[in-house]
C-alpha cells in the first residue's frame, strides 16, 4: 500500500470514533524547539542528563541538578505547541473513548488543550518536597532560588519528574495501560521506544489487537510492531491523519 492510500485508510478509522490511545515522546516537544533528552543534543554543560536526571545526582549536587532543570525550564516556557500537539487536540474531541499517555515533562499537550492526559514521566512544572512531601506548581523562569525550598516547611525541593531508577507516578502507567489493552487504534508518536515501561505501551497494544500507527523520523525499536509507519515530523503528519 503507498503512502496516500495508507494515509486515507489510517484517517477514515480515526473519524470512526473507535477506542483511541495515543503514545507521545521527546520527538513531538522537539518540534517546537525544546531540545531532546538524548541523542547529539544532549549535552549540558559537559554533562549527559542521563548524568543529572537521577536520585543519586540530587542528592550528591542539588544545585547542579537544579541549574540544568531551571535552564530547561526556560526552554520549555518559550516553547508552544506545534501543529502535531493541535492535531492531538482535535482528535481528542471527536473521540468520546481517548487517552493520551505522554513521556515528555513539558506541559505542551495540555497548553495545546488535550485534556485526557497522563503525563507517565511527571511534570517538570511541579515541585516536590522531600521532606513532607507536599506538591505544588510552580512556572516561575527563573527560579528565584536554587536549589528552592518549601514554604511550608524549609525542606529541599525537587523537580516533580520521574529520575532513572525511580517508578512512575502512582496509578499513571496503569491508566495507560488500561487505555492501551482497550484500545482499536493506538497512535505512538515521536518516541524510539528505548525507555520501559512506557515502550510497553505499544506491545499491550498490539497483543490487544489494536492497529498501530506509528509517526517518527526514523525506524524505531517499535517499528515492528506499527501496522503502519509514517517516517516524518508529527507536525507534518498528524495534521494530515487529523484534518
Amino acid at each position: 500500500m503507498n503512502k496516500t492510500l495508507e494515509t486515507t485508510e489510517v484517517r477514515k478509522l480515526l473519524r470512526r470514533k473507535v477506542r483511541i490511545c495515543v503514545l507521545t515522546g521527546a520527538g513531538v516537544s522537539a518540534e517546537s524547539g525544546i531540545p531532546t533528552f538524548r541523542g547529539a543534543g544532549g549535552l549540558w554543560r559537559k554533562f549527559r542528563p542521563q548524568e543529572l536526571a537521577t536520585p543519586e545526582a540530587f542528592a550528591r549536587d542539588p544545585r547542579l541538578v537544579w541549574e540544568w532543570y531551571d535552564w530547561r525550564r526556560g526552554l520549555i516556557a518559550a516553547a508552544r505547541p506545534n501543529p502535531g500537539h493541535e492535531a492531538l487536540v482535535r482528535l481528542e474531541r471527536r473521540c468520546p473513548n481517548f487517552l493520551l499517555a505522554t513521556q515528555n515533562v513539558d506541559g505542551l499537550h495540555l497548553l495545546a488543550g488535550s485534556k485526557r492526559v497522563v503525563s507517565i514521566h511527571g511534570d517538570i512544572w511541579e515541585l516536590h518536597c522531600t521532606a513532607c512531601g507536599r506538591s505544588r506548581e510552580d512556572r516561575a523562569v527563573p527560579l528565584p532560588e536554587l536549589p528552592p525550598t518549601c514554604p511550608d516547611c524549609g525542606g529541599l525541593l525537587r523537580p516533580g519528574v520521574v529520575w532513572f531508577g525511580e517508578s512512575l507516578p502512582p496509578g499513571a502507567f496503569a491508566a495507560a495501560a488500561a487505555a492501551a489493552r482497550g484500545a482499536e487504534a493506538f497512535l505512538v508518536v515521536g518516541t524510539a521506544g528505548a525507555v520501559e515501561p512506557a515502550a510497553s505501551l505499544t506491545r499491550l497494544a498490539r497483543e490487544a489487537g489494536a492497529f498501530v500507527v506509528e509517526v517518527n523520523l526514523e525506524s524505531s525499536a517499535l517499528s515492528s510492531l506499527a501496522d503502519v509507519s509514517f517516517r516524518g515530523k508529527a507536525g507534518e503528519i498528524l495534521p494530515a491523519l487529523v484534518p
